[in-house]
This record gives structure tokens, C-alpha cells and sequence, in this order.
């Protein structure tokens, strides 16, 4: 059995995927007015442009919970990891993508892309030391084979190349991305998905000027921003969102869901055929789902002495006395958790980042 108010959060990371699948095969239709490269950077400037726009303008995309209002701002080593995830997910990432895809198959990389996931969950459990039980590590590896089976080309030919060890280093870029990202979501997510868009765009449209690419026609451009802002930018959001509450291995898993979003939508807006690869990946996928969705982590842990600011409410791990200058909740300010043991379901989130002998 599910249980929705345990998992709940992981809906957003469905969205998230969602919303980012239907890039894939809506980018295909302008892809003959801009190169691969300048497309891109404006699906990246259109995340940031958008989320940008939206925080001045004060337009109501989200619900309240996922607004940005009253939300936690970035404090002190918060930039640095920031400037981290900036580095890696919006700089070195696209470069080494490019690059590898200029010399290597279609096939090749489409397969190779499918290792951001595990390679997320790698990190999250060995480097970050984040709790990553069987289910999720199951769950892993069926969404890569899903998406292993969605990508593969029995016509294809397959060989090693410095190309295609370039796009798995875009696949670990991606993965410390997420990991790093992480670790700053107590902060406004608007504002971290604003800040990564801005920065990859950017990169990625100073790349397509260096190789002489040039604007699309103004119709063009404008879809090219407006999808950005939403299967880019909205969809970050939501992502950031689920790693505050999941962690990131778990948000990984669910967000591997996107490969096969785009496909489907691919067979009913593009007339892609139904193939049995797709009927394969769909089974794979949605087992894959259920065996993350139907988890079920408790134990007794501590909570050790913690300082730190997000949105919040007085819940049991939220106790702490206030000044009165607070507003009404919830609201995000500076708190002290103080040390207390007990036991309960849950999560990797913000508040239980602590150590496991082992991860049931």
C-alpha cells in the first residue's frame, strides 16, 4: 500500500518529470529554427527569465506552499554550494554534453544519458552519506533499464569513445548537481532554480554563438523561452522542493520517469510509433515507481543539535521559542532544533539527515 501523507512529496517529483519529459519531443518541433546548442541555452535562459519575471512581477505560478513566499534566503556556506551546483549542473554539465555528442552516436548517448539517476544515487549514499535502502537502490536500476530499453538501437553500433566518456561526465556533473543542490534546499527554491537557469543559459548560448549559431526567427524564440520557463523552470522548482523532502536518491528515482513521459508524448504528438521497447520501458517505470512509492523507513534516530532557517510550521520537530517578529505560519526564520530522540516514520528530509549502520 501507498501511504500518501508519508509520500507525498513525491508527487512533486512526478510533476517535475513530467513537466520535463514533454520537453524532449515539444523541443523536436523547433529544433529546424535553431541549432541544438542555441536551443539549449534558451530552454535554460527561458527557466531563469521566467522564474525571474514571475518573482518581480509577483505572478502566482505555484500554490502557496511552493510559492516562494516566505521562504528561507540563502545564508553564508549556502553560496558555496550554490556556486557548487551552478559550476557542475549548469557550466560543465552542457560543455561536456556538447562536446561528446559532436563525436559520438545518437544511440550511444541517448543510452549513456540514462546513468544520471544511479549515478544521483551513487553520490547521495557514498559521498553524501544519505540513507538509501533496497527499495530505492531497486527502484534505481529498474527506471535505468527502463530508460536502457527506451533509448536502445538494435542497429546501432556501439563503441567506446572519449565522446561518449564525455557525456557520462555530464551525467556526474548532473548527479553532484543534484547532491549539491540538496544541501541548500532550506532555501527558496525560486530562487535557486532562477539563479541555475540564468547561469546555464548563459553558458550554453555563449557556446552556440562561439560555433556561429544565431537567434531563431521571433515566433520560434518565443516558444523556445516559454517552454523553458515551464519544463525547465516550474519543473526545477518542483524538484528542489522534493529534495528538501525526499533526499535526493528518492527524488532521483521518481524524476527518471521523464524519459518515458516524453516518449508517450512523443507517440501522441508527433506520431511516433507504439513499440515494444516503449510497452517494456512502461512496465519497468511504473514497477519502479511503486516499489519507491510503497517504502517505509522508521527507526529510533537522534536529532542532534541543529541551527537553521526554512519555511515551517510548530510541528513535533519544531518547538523552539519566538521573539513575535516572526508572522503568521508558516513562516521561515532562524531556529535552533535541540537534541531529542524518538522514533517515527520517515524520510531523508532536512531534518533527518542522520547516520544508519544500515538502511533498511
Amino acid at each position: 500500500m501507498i501511504d500518501f501523507r508519508f509520500q507525498r512529496y513525491a508527487l512533486l517529483a512526478l510533476l517535475a518529470a513530467a513537466l520535463f519529459g514533454v520537453s524532449s519531443p515539444l523541443a523536436k518541433l523547433l529544433l529546424g529554427s535553431a541549432s541544438p546548442v542555441m536551443l539549449a541555452g534558451l530552454l535554460y535562459l527561458g527557466s531563469g527569465l521566467g522564474l525571474l519575471i514571475a518573482h518581480g512581477a509577483k505572478i502566482i505560478v505555484f500554490p502557496d506552499a511552493l510559492s516562494g513566499r516566505n521562504e528561507s534566503g540563502l545564508r553564508g556556506s549556502d553560496y558555496a554550494w550554490l556556486a557548487g551546483s551552478v559550476a557542475a549542473g549548469g557550466v560543465a554539465a552542457p560543455v561536456l554534453l556538447l562536446w561528446g555528442l559532436s563525436g559520438s552516436p545518437a544511440s550511444s548517448a541517448s543510452l549513456l544519458l540514462n546513468l544520471e539517476g544511479v549515478l544521483t544515487t551513487l553520490l547521495a549514499a557514498a559521498l553524501f552519506r544519505e540513507a538509501v535502502g533496497r527499495r530505492v537502490w531497486l527502484g534505481s536500476f529498474l527506471m535505468l533499464t527502463g530508460g536502457l530499453a527506451l533509448a536502445y538501437d538494435p542497429d546501432a553500433a556501439y563503441a567506446f569513445s572519449p565522446s561518449l566518456l564525455a557525456i557520462a561526465g555530464a551525467c556526474l556533473m548532473w548527479a553532484l548537481d543534484n547532491n549539491l543542490t540538496r544541501n541548500i534546499s532550506t532555501g527558496n527554491p525560486m530562487t535557486i532554480a532562477m539563479v541555475k537557469g540564468l547561469a546555464a543559459g548563459t553558458v550554453n548560448l555563449g557556446l552556440g554563438f562561439a560555433g556561429g549559431a544565431g537567434l531563431p526567427q521571433p515566433g520560434p524564440l518565443a516558444g523556445a523561452l516559454l517552454l523553458g520557463a515551464f519544463s525547465y523552470g516550474v519543473s526545477l522548482v518542483l524538484f528542489i522542493h522534493a529534495l528538501r523532502h525526499l533526499g535526493s536518491a528518492r527524488t532521483a528515482a521518481h524524476f527518471g520517469t521523464a524519459p518515458f513521459l516524453g516518449a508517450a508524448v512523443s507517440i501522441l504528438l508527433l506520431g511516433e510509433p507504439l513499440s515494444a521497447a516503449f510497452a517494456l520501458a512502461a512496465l519497468l517505470m511504473l514497477a519502479a515507481t511503486i516499489v519507491v512509492l510503497t517504502e517505509r523507513h522508521g527507526h529510533e534516530h537522534i536529532h542532534e543539535h541543529l541551527e537553521h532557517a526554512h519555511r515551517h510550521i510548530h510541528d513535533a520537530h519544531h518547538q523552539h521559542e519566538h521573539d513575535g517578529s516572526e508572522g503568521p505560519e508558516p513562516h521561515a526564520h532562524l531556529h535552533v532544533h535541540e537534541p531529542m530522540m524518538h522514533s517515527h516514520p520517515h524520510l531523508p528530509d532536512v531534518h533527518h539527515r542522520h547516520r544508519h549502520d544500515g538502511a533498511p
